[in-house]
């Protein structure tokens, strides 16, 4: 594809995302718009923008070309490809997933198995599959960005895991100024973390206390994916919500001293 029908893709569907989310076209930067316009995105992807609304959320996040960033859990990639593209080839992608339990049940999916069509593909060479227990963040050099998405409760699920150590060791690992990003689907108010492990969804306030307990401040946020038809009742998976939770963006910032 040349370049003036790729720029005219990423144009159009920039103008189709922001009418769907509410969001002003020029608020998109160019390297977000390229990114969700990418032509090497599986279908399925594609088809799940109208609810994720990638290209509102990042331009939230402020992600820039050359960044670095770390990405914990990255399911089966679907914001991998898209940070991939936003930072660029000066940019890395470093995506962070457990080992795959020995013996772990067979219907249980191995993370770092769904992330090869990524890791394989030339398009998105500068991702890195970063396989290391949840104890901790772990990187190779300082980051500018860590960002998850629809993760932060299962953190909550992982046996044993220091919830606060670990929101220490993504301080650690960023550089000063940098930025901490945790979208996930919110539960009601005042719940906490009752409800991690049976709806999979927290509460954005226990969020905030935990990540600004590391030393975090917080930098903004988002309710480019709020839903206030989802009366956080049902687990996330239920047909009558799946897709269309009530989701909150946070993002804590490193203190540049």
């Amino acid at each position: 594809m040349s370049r003036f029908p790729q720029a005219l893709a990423a144009s159009l569907l920039t103008a189709l995302i922001c009418s769907a989310g509410g969001v002003q076209a020029a608020s998109i930067p160019g390297n977000i718009a390229a990114a969700v316009a990418d032509s090497n995105r599986p279908d399925a992807d594609k088809q799940r923008d109208a609810d994720r609304k990638p290209a509102a959320t990042l331009a939230f996040v402020g992600i820039k070309p050359g960044e670095k960033v770390a990405e914990l859990l990255p399911g089966s990639g679907y914001f991998t490809r898209i940070l991939s593209k936003a930072v660029g080839p000066k940019g890395k992608i470093f995506a962070l997933v457990p080992p795959h339990p020995a013996n772990a049940p067979a219907d249980r999916p191995d993370m770092a198995a769904r992330m090869k069509p990524i890791t394989d593909d030339p398009h998105y060479a500068n991702v890195t599959l970063l396989q290391q227990p949840l104890a901790t963040l772990a990187v190779s050099e300082p980051v500018d960005l860590v960002f998850t998405a629809q993760n932060y409760h299962d953190l909550h699920n992982v046996p044993s895991l220091d919830i606060a150590a670990f929101n220490k060791s993504v301080f650690d690992s960023l550089k000063p100024g940098g930025l901490y990003v945790v979208l996930d689907h919110s539960a009601e108010a005042g719940s906490e973390v009752r409800d991690t492990s049976t709806l999979h969804r927290i509460d954005a306030a226990a969020v905030k206390r935990e990540v600004m307990a590391a030393g975090f401040e917080l930098a903004g946020s988002s309710d480019v994916l709020a839903n206030a038809a989802d009366p956080r009742t049902a687990k996330v998976f239920d047909p009558s919500i799946r897709g269309k939770t009530d989701q909150f963006i946070l993002k804590f910032r490193k203190p540049k001293k």
